[in-house]
């Protein structure tokens, strides 16, 4: 199995090949340079593989939620990509990738449940809680909304929460109950966990034409509405 993965949805551009097994990422930090980099970064991981494009059998997306430019741009990549190689995709939740990523990081002591929230800007949060299931985060419900309102008020607190989201709005920290070390609230989606969690897609028969591959925003506004004029005396 060979599968290019790219996550553009966030300020983080990062791209994963898995070639049988083995994994090989880039990832940087650059808020408005994706559409300069990411290419790039899969023709670099492609020399280091020393594998040409012709040899992949799939390419893996985040799918969103996240940042509306950034999810056009990681799609639209994929597909044209896909389109070109004569290939299926394979969209991912990002907030489950970003789930995933705690998962990965924790393998000796993997959370049961997780809460992963990223920054949606004009006062709210995408979110979702994801049960791990064998070492993978699953996919669940994705909502956007203030963050007084992430989670229902009479369930206790997840184990672990994950995101920009925390970082972002303290009463999202309050709202969900996890203490300070159960929070890593510097963390971005990552390529990688994409394509882990595309591999195992895959395999489930998730693949589909690129033709087919759709982003989720959660919303249709990109900007906060226009304040009121005030009257003049």
């Amino acid at each position: 199995m060979r599968l290019i993965a790219i996550e553009t949805c966030t300020e983080m551009c990062s791209t994963a090949l898995w070639v049988d097994g083995a994994l090989d990422s880039i990832e940087v930090r650059a808020p408005r340079q994706h559409g300069e980099l990411i290419l790039r970064q899969v023709e670099e991981l492609l020399a280091r593989a020393e594998i040409a494009r012709s040899s992949l059998d799939a390419v893996a997306v985040g799918r969103g939620p996240g940042a509306f430019t950034g999810v056009r741009l990681g799609l639209g990549v994929a597909q044209g990509m896909a389109f070109a190689l004569d290939c299926p995709v394979v969209p991912i939740s990002t907030l489950q990738a970003l789930a995933q990523q705690l998962v990965s990081e924790q393998p000796d002591t993997p959370p049961v449940e997780i809460l992963a929230a990223l920054d949606a800007r004009m006062g709210e949060v995408y979110w979702s809680l994801n049960p791990v299931v064998e070492g993978r985060a699953q996919a669940a419900p994705e909502q956007v909304s203030v963050p007084g309102q992430v989670l229902p008020a009479w369930r206790g607190a997840p184990d672990r929460g994950i995101g920009s989201g925390f970082a972002a709005y303290p009463e999202l920290v309050e709202r969900s109950g996890l203490s300070e070390e159960r929070l890593y609230s510097d963390a971005l989606p990552r390529a990688r966990e994409v394509a882990v969690l595309a591999v195992d897609a895959w395999e489930r028969g998730g693949a589909i034409p690129p033709e087919q591959a759709q982003p989720v925003y959660l919303r249709d506004n990109v900007a906060a509405p226009p304040k009121p004029r005030e009257e003049g005396p």
